[in-house]
């Protein structure tokens, strides 16, 4: 008679009550969206009538405005931010990784420095620069910064690029000299497309720090013309004149599906990049 072994279906139980445990605050965020004020703070999780109309009142809760026009202004943040960050942080990853040139050991320990810079000690005076330019109340400061290969993440971004890069057989880069290739044709042709899952998690991390990035952009946009979605979460209570909790809590879900969507899509090589990167380099 064999002994039946107990372990392995602990650890399952265990796993399925902590996932639970987890997704509650989700499932309560959910059921709280669908609930009037004077109900939230009954203890049932769901309501007893939902209120669909949260979602519709939320969405047009912005005197002048809808929701329409937030989630644009975030996606052409997003869009750019995103296409200056995956420019100038691959270009720079593959120059430490590749290229020999003068101080280069210490430029990298420059950037390794940046990385373990707390970004709050920069809110001042990259505020004071910003606004001497001219660019407050613009997406300047969010844009130009990424063209740099600086921003939100953007030495980590590199170093990530970077170990990963390493990685690849410089054998590779030698085939496409003989062939003729120039530098930039090896970073374009032989690297970038074996280094795709690093890419695909540099976007997921730059596309969701940015989306989440509600203080940065609390700092620099001062019009409800330019505002997004974060900062249009905040107005939906400032423009009522009692806590339209209901509203907020929808739109505040609304508001999260593209990051769940984003990563959803991409979770294969977000694991293939983190995984390969930790490996290698």
């Amino acid at each position: 008679m064999t002994t039946l072994n107990w372990k392995p279906a602990l650890r399952h139980v265990f796993m399925i009550l902590f996932s639970f445990l987890m997704v509650y605050p989700i499932v309560w965020w959910i059921g709280a969206s669908l609930k009037d004020s004077t109900e939230l703070s009954s203890p049932g999780i769901f309501p007893s009538v939902p209120q669909w109309e949260n979602f519709t009142k939320g969405w047009n809760s912005v005197p002048g405005h809808t929701f329409t026009d937030f989630y644009l202004n975030t996606f052409g943040l997003e869009i750019m931010v995103l296409i200056a960050t995956l420019l100038s942080c691959t270009l720079v990853a593959f120059g430490f990784a590749r290229l020999d040139f003068p101080l280069k050991k210490f430029w990298f320990s420059i950037l390794m420095l940046t990385l373990m810079m707390p970004g709050q000690v920069l809110i001042i005076p990259q505020y004071a620069l910003f606004h001497q330019l001219g660019w407050v109340n613009t997406y300047l400061p969010f844009v130009v910064p990424h063209l740099l290969a600086g921003g939100a993440g953007g030495s980590f971004f590199v170093f990530l690029l970077i170990q990963f890069i390493r990685g690849v057989p410089k054998e590779l880069d030698e085939s496409a000299k003989i062939d003729g290739c120039s530098w930039f044709g090896i970073f374009w042709r032989v690297v970038m497309p074996l280094a795709f899952p690093a890419v695909v998690t540099v976007t997921i991390f730059c596309f969701l720090w940015n989306w989440d990035d509600f203080l940065g952009h609390l700092l620099y946009i001062n019009t409800v013309d330019k505002y997004t979605v974060g900062l249009a979460l905040r107005m939906i209570n400032d423009s009522q004149s009692a806590a339209e909790w209901g509203q907020l809590l929808a739109m505040s879900l609304v508001s999260i599906v593209p990051a769940t969507l984003v990563f959803t899509f991409l979770q294969k090589y977000f694991v293939d990049g983190i995984a390969t990167t930790g490996i290698k380099g």
